[in-house]
């Protein structure tokens, strides 16, 4: 099976934070694939920026490196992804939950997440 973090969980995994619970963290070891988002490293760069984000310093300062110590791969943007996401009638505004939310649902892949409104919108979660 291959995953996609959600930026919360790849946060959560590289930090061994307790919040990810045990069932997403067998998920993810068992996965043959788990993909972490260009989105995701967009988000955490720009937080971590402004000072939201302090924890993400690992991660907002070499996000392919950290993917790759992890055995993550990353998984890109395509212009099929922003179009989705700019058109789902959705009322989060978040433009990375759009941006995540697309993608699981263009590629299939199940999305790490504990945001239980990502379901209504067809995507397969894992938490």
């Amino acid at each position: 099976m291959r995953l996609l973090l959600d930026t919360h969980a790849l946060l959560w995994w590289v930090a061994g934070d307790e919040r990810m619970p045990i069932s997403a963290r067998e998920a993810i070891d068992a996965a043959t694939e788990t993909f972490a988002s260009a989105v995701s490293a967009m988000e955490i760069a720009t937080k971590f920026r402004i000072g939201k984000l302090p924890e993400g310093r690992l991660l907002a300062g070499d996000f392919e490196v950290q993917l790759l110590a992890h055995g993550f791969s990353t998984l890109s943007l395509t212009a099929r992804h922003a179009q989705l996401a700019g058109n789902l009638l959705i009322a989060n505004k978040d433009p990375f939950d759009r941006m995540l939310i697309a993608q699981s649902i263009i590629e299939g892949i199940p999305l790490v997440s504990n945001e239980v409104g990502f379901d209504h919108f067809g995507v397969s979660r894992v938490w």
